[in-house]
């Protein structure tokens, strides 16, 4: 059975219900305040923790007098930027009392279907991160319509936690995990302890369009898994109404865990290993010594760049003497690459005349082989 005890870096998905009051549109400031008790033990342990939560409609609908009519695009917009304003605020202030910086990150489907603008969530994500912040994501209602949304949360915690290199992705959800059918109309319905394949079996128990039991709910969950699971990332649905639902995941509360064969940083040298390269970096000795003691590779170390490529493109990493030292994304395009090769860290925003990040190729986006 997978736990949270050996978990380095978390992603918790909140939806609305947990947060919001259906009926009063009132913040559920007790359950929010145990879920920040919570999130403030896990930093307290060194814990990476970054919530995606749903809820800014919602608020917003109840501070416009919206009722629980169903809403129009502008009007569900409108809501989102009222609301967004009181969801941060409340993360902010539940959070504070545990020394814990919440910072505020709105994203869209555009965000991580475009290269460069996938690579500038990750930076920044990752850079909050280091810093000890926890991250609140949540899609941009106040600009995304159908065309450029995730459209559910679930997929949209997966994509975070794979941009992330999560370990573990947690949907606090309104049931206790995955079943063998609807457990609210199938008295012989089983609850999975843990999944290691996703089946078509195990994705026909997803069952039928209608609540969160079943094919509104659970088949979006099961992409999610699917999604996390193939990068490296193991992913439990777990009863999210309990007060303090991280810690009572933490001392066995009941959950369904779907388990990746390989670790995070495994699957994602896979994945890098299997893009097809777009140009190639020639590297001095120096490099390759800073290489093979794992350090990322800098413009000063580079002598020759070949093809035509963009930021984050997978590139070869050659070694003046034509060795093959292995591959990686780069951080520049080609003609910033010209540019910057065998300058030193400090001059690059000089040259390129905008700030930018000094690893031409990230330890962390390289496959090394040298």
């Amino acid at each position: 059975m997978a736990t949270l005890t050996q978990a380095k870096r978390i992603v918790v998905k909140i939806g609305s219900a947990l947060l919001v009051g259906r009926v009063s549109g009132a913040l559920r400031q007790e359950w929010l305040a145990s879920l920040a008790q919570d999130i403030a033990g896990f930093r307290a342990k060194g814990v990476d923790v970054v919530v995606v939560s749903s809820g800014s409609i919602a608020l917003g609908r109840a501070v416009l007098g919206l009722g629980l009519t169903e809403l129009t695009l502008e009007q569900s917009q409108a809501a989102a930027a009222v609301g967004q304003i009181q969801l941060a605020r409340a993360y902010e202030q539940h959070l504070a009392p545990h020394c814990v910086i919440a910072a505020q990150v709105l994203v869209t489907l555009e965000d991580s279907a475009d290269r460069r603008r996938y690579l500038n969530s990750r930076a920044t994500l990752g850079q909050l991160l280091r810093y000890g912040v926890v991250p609140i994501v949540n899609e941009n209602d106040t600009v995304a319509t159908d065309e450029i949304r995730y459209g559910d949360n679930d997929r949209l915690a997966a994509q975070i936690a794979v941009t992330v290199g999560a370990d573990h992705l947690i949907l606090l959800s309104d049931v206790d995990g995955f079943y063998s059918g609807n457990p609210n109309d199938d008295a012989a319905a089983l609850r999975f302890d843990t999944i290691t394949e996703l089946t078509a079996e195990i994705e026909a128990m997803a069952g039928d369009a209608g609540s969160g039991l079943s094919k509104g709910g659970m088949k979006t969950k099961l992409m999610a898994a699917k999604m996390a699971m193939g990068a490296g990332c193991a992913m439990a649905i777990t009863l999210g109404s309990p007060q303090n639902p991280l810690q009572t995941l933490l001392n066995g509360a009941n959950a369904t865990w779907f388990l990746p064969s390989v670790d995070p940083q495994t699957a994602r040298k896979q994945w890098i290993s299997s893009l097809k390269p777009q140009g190639q970096v020639q590297v001095d000795s120096g490099a390759l010594q800073a290489l093979r003691s794992g350090k990322s590779l800098l413009p000063a170390g580079v002598t020759a760049v070949f093809g035509d490529f963009a930021r984050g493109e997978l590139v070869r990493i050659l070694h003046e003497d034509g060795q093959d030292l292995g591959c990686g994304l780069i951080a520049f395009d080609s003609v910033e690459a010209l540019k910057i090769l065998g300058c030193h860290t400090k001059r690059v925003e000089h040259i390129l005349g905008y700030a930018s990040r000094g690893a031409l190729i990230h330890r962390d986006d390289m496959v090394f082989q040298g």
